[in-house]
């Protein structure tokens, strides 16, 4: 490939250079050709020739290519950029949604909670967790199959997603245990209220292909500030009034029942 200087001495080699056909500029040019073709186009235009318009002629088409040979690498990396960010944004919400309700998974809801319970003004804010367990869910699965009981978790995500407010944060924890975060609790009776509908959205029959299957949920309330202020021992004691109402088949406890409850 001609030097610099070559092309300085020589320019007629512009013609040369290792530039895309002007029908293809798409082809790209090595990084490494850019210098050189440039700096021959440079000394094409001092030449001193007789025939001055044709060197500018041929100069012209020279950086006409150079050009579409930029907009092209120029396209190509915005795309590649814009590649790129997607991905990223997939992994984020991979990394923070479970892979078979879609709902958000344990590490986002933790996360949510924190995040909460810091912003809390004043501390006068009330945060109401409600802790949900599928009873019977183990049997269904063993009897049935894992495919009906993956189907079953992904309508009972379906069925909890719409009956919660827009700022509640619904999640799946993990096997057939979901969780509801409540800011700005008004009253006690808000949290009675979603308990009683989300026991009842998730008790509704389901029919999985031509099999109808019942499943009720098992439901633990915990509230800050009154049973605790961090997001593990608020779940921990939701988690401790779920299996309270679990034993008594009642549906729903709240935390601060529980020695009334046995």
């Amino acid at each position: 490939m001609p030097s610099t200087e070559t092309a300085m001495r020589h320019p007629q080699t512009l013609a040369t250079l290792p530039m895309p056909p002007s029908d293809t500029p798409n082809a790209g040019i090595a990084p490494e050709d850019w210098d050189l073709m440039l700096d021959a186009v440079t000394a094409r235009l001092r030449t001193h020739s007789t025939s001055q318009q044709a060197v500018m002629l041929e100069c012209a088409a020279a950086l006409e290519q150079l050009h579409a040979a930029l907009r092209h690498e120029r396209a190509k990396a915005s795309a590649e950029l814009a590649g790129i960010r997607d991905g990223e944004q997939r992994a984020r919400r991979i990394a923070r949604h479970d892979g078979l309700t879609g709902l958000p998974n344990r590490n986002d809801f933790h996360q949510q909670l924190d995040r909460l319970l810091a912003e809390r003004s004043g501390g006068c804010q009330t945060i109401g967790v409600l802790y949900l367990d599928l009873d019977g869910f183990k049997h269904i699965n063993d009897t049935h199959g894992h495919p009906t009981g993956d189907t079953l978790l992904q309508i009972v995500a379906a069925r909890l997603r719409p009956a919660v407010r827009a700022e509640d944060a619904m999640s799946r924890l993990g096997g057939d245990e979901f969780a509801c975060m409540l800011p700005g609790v008004r009253d006690r009776e808000q949290l009675n209220r979603l308990a009683r509908t989300l026991f009842q959205v998730v008790s509704a029959p389901v029919v999985i292909d031509q099999l109808q299957l019942t499943v009720r949920p098992s439901i633990g309330v915990a509230i800050c500030p009154d049973d605790a202020a961090t997001a593990e021992l608020l779940l921990r004691r939701a988690d401790a009034a779920m299996y309270s109402a679990k034993r008594q088949q009642c549906g729903y406890v709240f935390f601060d029942r529980l020695d009334a409850s046995h």
